[in-house]
């Protein structure tokens, strides 16, 4: 191509058709198409209608929907006209993707820069798409800058589709026309998703868990799911979210002009929204035209967990397909996630669980539909030959419709229990059943009143005590070792009033009753104090239906540092709440004639109270249908 000093009059010698331009792709070479939403279209289409004048040529992408049929044509050839080479991380079990597995090749996202530009993989060819050039003669690589940039470096030739539709993306997202070989003016709409307008109440559900574990100032990474879109819309009452993600998505967009997201409280890139990729509708991709918002990097610096652990507050937010009970986790492309796979989810994992105060959250449903259409869980004993994607080791927390649990530091049978209580209430007997024949768990185990209960996130409050937080819920199965150890550590005449008599033995059968609970005849509060699944529980409050009278017999223990400061009355009118709601007709306990302290706590509550004496202790009853 002959040279010219100033870059103007080289873009006119550059240009050509696309015709021209694939023409001058040779046989066996290694070609590169530009990936996600900034594939270029028209380049494509044009190289599979004269796909058959080659042979040996292999085609190196991120999986992608394709809108040229290039792996039929490798189908049809036999591999001999074309080879595709699919960058992707994730399960090839769906109808969509199985076909194309040969053409897989598992990595990381952030080793993918790497592997061009050290010419491992050496590009001959790259096919990009990038925005007219600004009086400088720099292009924008636009909405899609992740592996893009690295191959457009390190290949031989580049090929450019100059589109007027590209936006001018801010950050390391420019490549000058003297560092391209030709020019394709050509102006289509680029590929768009359109935002998922209807989500599952399921996924709702899970939203709302999440919000609960994300606090404000939270640098976030948003996988591309229906779930992940539940989620966002449930951080709409946070404050000063940052973004350090790789993929930008219409909901973030709105996030962000409702200033929810400020990034002004992320540590690193402090007042950016930072990514490698968009991918969502027209609006998006005018929202990120010249604004100076955002910045968009290549996928060696966004997706390095290194970069990832420096922010403040990380948190990582990405879908798994199905996991099993020792928390592996498979996760897998879905119609929107095909821009990208899922290549991008192990560096997210492993930096936000190294950054100071941050998380990895990995969101479940808790079924999907099988080939019969019925429900299959989502959560099974074991992955077999599907594809891992995070290995158990990294996995910390996992959300789905029936609750959040933390993975982290636990045992395997602890791992059963927590990922159990998450699955659907229809297959936990199963799953149980499974994991002691491949013993996981305890012969003697049980999962009692827990095999069917759904978790009444309605109960759960966060107050402050003298400026301790404190979170009140209702116990789950993985709460088992938590009370014990709080009962443990009761002084003696606590335990004397609580169990009335001196009691040394804790018995994990004893306390199994109260963590594994139907949430309706058995209930059970407790109040945790420190970090979500390494708490100290400070406070246990117990409520058992008695079916003959239709009452609930309640009992309550406080830890010494946190008694006298009403936990005591809470817990007490939460589980009168509870308990109406269910249909018992009052509350009743027993306590030493001398325990007073119990007795104002009973008449704190707005119904008539009771005192008989039956055997030396003191029965205080109360009906909700006879108020003081």
């Amino acid at each position: 191509m002959p040279a010219s000093k100033y870059w103007a009059d080289g873009y006119v010698l550059k240009k050509v058709s696309a015709e021209k331009a694939i023409t001058l792709i040779k046989s066996g070479q290694r070609v590169f198409i530009g990936s996600g939403c900034g594939e270029p279209q028209h380049l494509v289409q044009t190289l599979t209608e004269n796909a058959n004048s080659f042979s040996g040529l292999e085609i190196v992408r991120l999986l992608g929907r394709e809108t040229a049929s290039l792996t039929a044509i490798a189908d049809k050839t036999r591999d001999t006209s074309l080879n595709i080479r699919s960058i992707y991380l994730g399960s090839a079990k769906s109808e969509s993707i199985a076909p194309q597995k040969r053409f897989i090749t598992p990595m990381n996202m952030s080793d993918v820069p790497g592997l061009f530009m050290s010419r491992k993989l050496p590009l001959n060819v790259a096919l990009i798409q990038v925005s007219p050039p600004d009086d400088f003669g720099w292009m924008s690589l636009g909405i899609s800058v992740d592996v893009t940039m690295a191959a457009a470096r390190s290949a031989d030739l580049v090929i450019a589709q100059v589109n007027p539709k590209m936006p001018r993306v801010m950050g390391q997202s420019f490549i000058h026309v003297n560092h391209v070989d030709y020019l394709v003016e050509f102006e289509e709409n680029l590929l768009a998703v359109p935002p998922t307008r209807s989500v599952s109440e399921a996924a709702n559900e899970i939203g709302g868990h999440i919000g609960r574990l994300i606090e404000d100032g939270a640098t976030l990474q948003i996988g591309l799911d229906a779930a992940s879109q539940a989620t966002l819309r449930g951080l709409s009452n946070k404050k000063d979210l940052g973004i350090h993600s790789q993929f930008i998505t219409d909901d973030i967009m709105h996030l962000y002009a409702k200033g929810i997201i400020t990034n002004l409280k992320k540590g690193l890139n402090e007042g950016k929204m930072v990514a490698s990729m968009a991918v969502g509708s027209h609006d998006l991709y005018e929202f990120l035209n010249d604004n100076p918002a955002i910045d968009f990097h290549p996928s060696d610096y966004v997706n390095d967990p290194f970069v990832i652990a420096q922010h403040h507050q990380m948190v990582s937010l990405n879908v798994a397909n199905c996991m099993d009970l020792t928390g592996q986790v498979s996760a897998e492309a879905s119609a929107a996630t095909r821009f990208a796979g899922v290549s991008g989810i192990p560096d997210f994992v492993r930096g936000a669980r190294r950054s100071r105060g941050g998380k990895s959250i990995l969101m479940l449903m808790s079924t999907c539909q099988g080939p019969d259409g019925g429900l299959i869980s989502n959560v099974v004993p074991s992955l077999g030959d599907t594809a891992v994607v995070v290995p158990r080791g990294d996995v910390h927390y996992v959300v789905s419709e029936y609750g959040a649990v933390n993975l982290f530091g636990k045992s395997l049978q602890e791992r059963v229990i927590a990922m159990i209580s998450i699955a659907h209430p229809d297959f936990r007997e199963h799953l149980f059943e499974s994991a002691k024949a491949h013993g996981l768990i305890g012969m003697e185990r049980s999962l009692g009143e827990a095999v069917k209960a759904v978790y009444p996130v309605r109960l759960e409050e966060t107050i402050d005590l003298d400026g301790t937080e404190v979170f009140i819920r209702p116990a789950k199965p993985v709460d088992e070792r938590r009370i014990q150890e709080h009962y443990y550590t009761l002084p003696k005449e606590d335990v004397v009033s609580r169990f009335f008599g001196q009691k040394t033995i804790f018995a994990r059968k004893d306390v199994e009753l109260r963590s594994q609970i139907d949430y309706v005849n058995s209930l059970t509060l407790v109040a945790v104090v420190g970090e979500f699944g390494f708490g100290r529980v400070v406070a246990v409050a117990e409520s058992m239906r008695l079916q003959n009278i239709n009452m609930a017999e309640v009992a309550f223990s406080v830890s010494p540092d946190f008694q006298g400061k009403g936990l005591g009355r809470l817990f007490l009118h939460k589980l009168a709440g509870a308990a109406r709601e269910s249909g018992i007709a009052g509350l009743l306990a027993y306590t030493f004639p001398s325990n007073q302290a119990m007795i104002n706590l009973f008449k704190t509550l707005p119904y008539k109270v009771k005192k008989q004496l039956e055997d030396g202790e003191l029965l205080l009853t109360c009906r909700f249908d006879e108020l003081a």
